[in-house]
């Protein structure tokens, strides 16, 4: 039997109490024929080179005072765009690699909004594709060979020949939206730069991910390469999506300001620096090739939505997944889940989903469940029990296949041998299995371009769902992460399974001790006995390091970092990107650049879309797993193109009032990246919330796409029912998000169908006001609604900006108040703890539901109209209706409600058909008492006006909807 190591740690304390040392102990887990202790790796492990990176060195090269830059020959035109040769205009520079003498230069144009500019090497070597191209299998081209005719474009593309420098050019006002004017390109096998310059004081947003305002700084710099780390500000994270936007304004000759933007992505995701500087922009990355796609807009939202399009439209989603998601790092057992799942129905707080992190496998390793804590009968009834009151159950899924020790014959994992048949996993250059590390122990890492990988992939996931009936799948770690440099485990196999090279959070010397800031003034006695707590701490750490003897759970470990196969310096390319890991060493909490794929690819090329393309395995594996239906996967490594396959969550963020403000730009640049269903990590993932911050914090992401409580291993438990005033803040908060579930599946449609955002910057909605350049403390959710949260601690109040001119109204959702626009200036909102303030904008109409518990319960209760009549007595809405579910409809609905003339006309195409019928019909602006209500030709009785709010309500209409609110066309009218 083997002796499995853990921490002793409380699974739930109350605010603001401290976290009691964990007991360690030795606990018993199946294994018939050995005892032992699991070693923990060496922290060394994960400790790579000291490199100092390029942005850092005072006495790095400059690529352009030492390149020669290129000269174009051969310029010609070609249908569809012109193409040259460009050669280099001098000796070469071979400044961070090997300089590429001559290239081609492809543009092309089309569609009319859409600009594309190759810079690629003339002759690529056989088996160098990969240094430079992405296959279009993994990463979706902007142009397809589209021969579209230049003059009808609204872009110009001019050149000059010696020195080679191009721009770009909106037709219409001549504006030169990208200029590499005074600047060389340098092109090497490893680095590339080029500059644009950019407008004094320019407005410009994107190049994600980072934890950072929505407009980027004028002297500021971006890291691009994908990575595990906890949420640090303004360094790399999970993602890459090199594009942005810009935005700028012009004044017209009649004095009124109007905006322009357009758009720029760089399809290459090697390891990047992005240099924003005064008047410039320069791009350097570590390989692959120029190419540029120049989106014209000219507005926000067209930029957005032609990238979108470009890229990959996002995936349409289940109506469930809308709903409210559980979940935390410990819930030990089933009866842990079972207990969260019954507490919340007990305080009446919806509960949608709950979901697993790995407390649930067995070793932590993946398609297993531990047979002791989930059991297969008592996991099985459970997730029956739920499946049959309308919920369901995610699990957590991490990129790493553990290996089973060789030596001990117990140690057996079907899964792993499968995946070695099919020749599924990452390869050393020798040829042999690169092994990491991570939580199991040594493992392997799926080759995705292996002919095999996919269908074992999917057949696991079949034969995991024949005992574990999962909903939708979380994949987590798939930067992809490992917690050892190189293969560390090739020849320490016999030694597995390990504990990871760190601390668990609650194991001795690292308690979860953190607090939301301002603390110590709302929890004073608490926030002195974890200051106390924190000095312990301290001092026991520092004892530790100075008694410099082993660790008595050290292990003999044997690093193995093999070569580079190629000419290139491929573990530490001659250029050193500011990545956030320590040293800036890029096999550091990675898989090491020089891991090899099947196809020949390295790591090197395709580390940041490894993420990717395991979202894209799991997205057809559950098209087996559920025929029919449309797969739902939430994944942390994200790039362009991702949204067609999944959603994301902000990753392991903290418990801080920065945090939750910072989630609202976050948000914002995952709609312009194409991914729509987002959300983060409710109330914090490292560290413990308070009430204060989780009341804020439940309220603020019920109006964000992807609503998720979550948090870290041995922090206090944070679920909605924990503070009677979180309590009742989620309920009123969740009330509202449920009855909006029409409109935001709405959203979500035009998003899988246009490119169209759902959450929404105030800017894209309001292209000409540059009074909002920089607003990101409040949103718009769609065209209509509009969230101005509280966002910072002790506030009983907030402060918004309520765009639009003298002729906007937006209504308090609550009062149905009308208030004008506040022509850029910031208006305090009274918002004390438990209200959020949320406004409907003039000129929509919304098809409400009334909320119930489920999503699925909520489907089935009748419908509401709300018309928020604009300065003129107009208003529009729209309501898209399907079964919430199928990949390929049979039948669907689209609703068109359109009032003027104090007539609501409602419309429909379609045949999707449903007998909920319509409750009320709510009519905010009018200025006037009616004489009389008529719903088609049937005088009605039932109706109220205020005229404080100017409120007309209609009610009793059950009776004439008896087929169904939106089974046939109607008029309501009030004269």
């Amino acid at each position: 039997m083997r002796i499995v190591q853990i921490t002793i740690a409380s699974a739930f304390l109350c605010a603001g109490a401290a976290a009691a040392q964990g007991a360690t102990t030795t606990t018993a887990a199946a294994s018939p024929t050995s005892w032992r202790s699991i070693p923990t790796l060496p922290s060394d492990v994960n400790r790579g080179r000291k490199l100092l990176a390029n942005l850092e060195d005072p006495n790095a090269k400059d690529a352009q005072k030492i390149c020669p830059g290129y000269t174009a020959i051969n310029v010609r035109n070609c249908p569809g765009g012109l193409s040259a040769r460009l050669v280099l205009a001098g000796a070469n520079c071979n400044v961070y690699g090997t300089d590429i003498d001559q290239l081609d230069l492809r543009v092309s144009f089309g569609p009319e909004s859409r600009l594309n500019v190759r810079i690629l090497p003339a002759e690529i070597p056989e088996g160098q594709e990969s240094w430079y191209d992405t296959k279009e299998d993994y990463l979706t081209r902007t142009v397809k060979g589209v021969h579209f005719n230049p003059t009808d474009s609204e872009l110009d593309f001019r050149l000059n020949s010696s020195p080679f420098e191009f721009s770009v050019v909106r037709k219409s006002t001549d504006d030169v939206l990208f200029s590499t004017k005074g600047s060389k390109l340098v092109f090497e096998n490893q680095f590339l730069e080029f500059r644009t310059e950019l407008p004094e004081r320019y407005n410009l947003y994107g190049l994600g991910e980072v934890m950072h305002s929505i407009r980027l700084g004028n002297t500021y710099n971006r890291t691009l390469y994908a990575t595990d780390v906890n949420d640090p500000l303004d360094e790399n994270l999970y993602g890459s999506h090199p594009f942005y936007y810009e935005h700028r304004y012009a004044t017209l000759k009649d004095g009124s300001r109007k905006g322009y933007a357009h758009g720029v992505y760089l399809r290459n995701l090697h390891g990047q620096d992005i240099l924003l500087r005064e008047k410039s922009l320069t791009w350097r990355t570590i390989g692959g090739m120029v190419d540029l796609t120049f989106y014209s807009g000219p507005t926000p939202a067209e930029v957005i939505a032609d990238h979108v399009r470009a890229v990959g439209l996002p995936a349409m989603q289940q109506y469930w997944t809308l709903g409210f998601h559980q979940c935390r790092w410990g819930y030990h057992n089933v009866s842990d889940l079972k207990d969260v799942v019954e507490a919340y129905r007990d305080f009446n707080i919806p509960l949608e989903a709950i979901w697993s992190d790995i407390d649930y496998m067995d070793q932590y390793r993946d398609w297993t469940n531990d047979p002791v804590t989930y059991g297969l009968k008592t996991f099985s009834a459970f997730l029956d029990k739920i499946h049959a009151d309308g919920q369901h159950f995610v699990p957590i899924f991490d990129a790493a296949i553990y290996v089973p020790n060789p030596n001990n014959a117990s140690d057996a994992y079907p899964y792993y041998d499968a995946g070695l048949a099919a020749d599924a996993y990452l390869k050393n250059p020798d040829g042999s299995l690169y092994v990491g590390a991570v939580w199991p122990g040594f493992t392997v890492f799926p080759d995705w371009s292996s002919p095999g990988t996919q269908d074992w992939w999917t057949d696991s996931f079949q034969k995991w769902y024949k005992e574990v009936a999962y909903d939708g799948i979380w994949l987590d770690m798939n930067e992809v992460s490992s917690f050892c440099v190189g293969s560390c485990g090739s020849k320490n196999i016999t030694q597995n399974p390990v504990h990871p090279p760190f601390s668990l959070p609650g194991e001795r010397g690292n308690l979860i001790l953190d607090y939301p800031e301002g603390f110590n003034n709302t929890n004073a006695t608490e926030a002195a006995g974890v200051a106390a707590e924190i000095e312990t701490r301290n001092s026991a750490n520092a004892a530790k390091a100075a008694s410099a003897g082993p660790s008595p759970t050290s292990m003999p470990f044997v690093s193995q970092v093999l070569p580079g196969v190629d000419v290139r310096a491929i573990n530490y390319p001659p250029y050193a990107i500011d990545h956030v890991q320590n040293g800036h060493d890029l096999a550091v909490h990675a898989v090491s650049p020089n891991a090899t794929h099947s196809d020949g690819s390295l790591e090197y090329d395709m580390h940041s879309l490894w993420g990717h393309l395991e979202i894209g395995a799991t997205y057809k594996s559950l098209l087996k797993v559920f025929p029919g239906k449309r797969p739902f996967v939430i994944s942390r490594s994200t790039v362009p193109g991702t949204g067609a396959w999944a959603g994301h969550w902000g990753g392991d963020n903290a418990s801080k009032w920065l945090y939750m403000a910072l989630s609202i730009p976050q948000a914002l640049s995952f709609s312009m990246f194409g991914i729509p269903m987002f959300g983060v990590d409710t109330c914090g993932f490292n560290g413990n919330t308070d009430m204060e911050l989780c009341a804020r914090w439940m309220q603020l992401s019920a109006f964000f796409p992807f609503y998720r409580n979550h948090n870290v291993l041995s922090a206090i438990s944070q679920e909605a029912y924990r503070w009677a005033a979180v309590a009742d803040a989620s309920r009123t908060a969740m009330a509202i998000r449920y009855t909006l579930l029409p409109y935001m599946y709405t959203l979500f449609h035009h998003a899988h169908t246009t490119g169209a955002t759902v959450m929404r910057a105030l800017s894209w909605e309001y292209p000409n006001d540059e009074s909002l350049a920089e607003i990101d403390r409040q949103f718009m959710l769609g065209p209509a609604i509009m969230v101005a949260p509280v966002l910072d601690q002790g506030a009983n109040y907030t402060n918004a900006t309520f765009p639009g001119g003298e002729n906007e109204r937006w209504y308090d959702w609550y009062t149905h108040e009308a208030r004008n626009a506040s022509e850029g200036k910031l208006v305090d909102l009274k918002a004390p703890l438990g209200h959020i303030p949320v406004f409907i904008r003039g000129g929509n109409i919304l098809a409400l539901q009334h909320p119930a518990y489920t999503t699925a319960e909520s489907r089935k209760n009748p419908w509401d109209v709300l018309v928020a009549l604009d300065s003129e007595g107009d208003a529009y809405g729209d309501l898209y209706l399907d079964d919430g579910e199928s990949l390929v409809q049979e039948k669907t609905a689209f609703i068109t409600l359109e009032a003027t003339n104090s007539l609501l006309n409602v419309s429909r195409k379609g045949q999707w058909t449903s007998t909920e019928t319509l409750s009320s019909v709510t009519i905010l602006g009018v200025p006037k008492k009616p004489n009389q209500i008529t719903f088609g030709k049937a005088k009605l009785g039932k109706w109220s006006w205020r005229e404080n709010s100017q409120t007309l309500e209609v009610t009793g209409l059950e009776g004439v909807t008896k087929g169904g609110a939106w089974s046939k066309e109607w008029e309501l009218s009030w004269k």
